[in-house]
């Protein structure tokens, strides 16, 4: 009796978890409304963020993102960007918009990726609407989970 029980409850358990949505990152970054304006320093339109409230409650907590290396950030220090695409189709350049790019700050070095790596990472996100010199989406604190 107690191992059907048992398996009547990891059944019922296993199930809905099954029915839980997975967090996609990329899903939520892409929920983000941007409108040019323009910034004197440079003297270009540049895309400004309008961040979700469901977005901004994230600041702060560690998610987890999964998406393609890019070699754009320059190869010093612990930082990279990553892309929802590859490099072909990315921000940078394809046709991706700037919703679908983080950057990544590690905690320690990583080591070296490859173009379009696909890799998983862990940190906390910061959202950046004023800094020119970085993107929207940023994970700080970083761990590579998958190479």
């Amino acid at each position: 009796m107690r191992i059907l029980l048992f398996a009547a409850s990891f059944l019922i358990a296993s199930s809905l978890l099954a029915q839980t949505p997975k967090f996609d990152a990329w899903n939520e970054f892409a929920k983000t409304k941007f409108e040019p304006k323009y910034y004197e320093k440079i003297g270009e339109y540049l895309f400004y963020p309008n961040f979700p409230d469901a977005l901004k409650a994230l600041v702060g907590k560690e998610i987890t993102v999964e998406g393609y290396y890019v070699p754009f950030a320059p190869e010093e220090g612990n930082y990279i960007i990553i892309s929802k695409y590859p490099m072909s189709q990315c921000f940078f350049c394809g046709g991706g918009g700037p919703e679908s790019i983080a950057e990544v700050t590690f905690k320690s070095n990583p080591g070296k990726f490859q173009v379009d790596d696909l890799i998983t990472v862990r940190g906390k996100l910061k959202l950046n609407s004023d800094d020119i010199d970085h993107v929207n989406f940023i994970l700080t604190e970083a761990v590579l989970v998958k190479k």
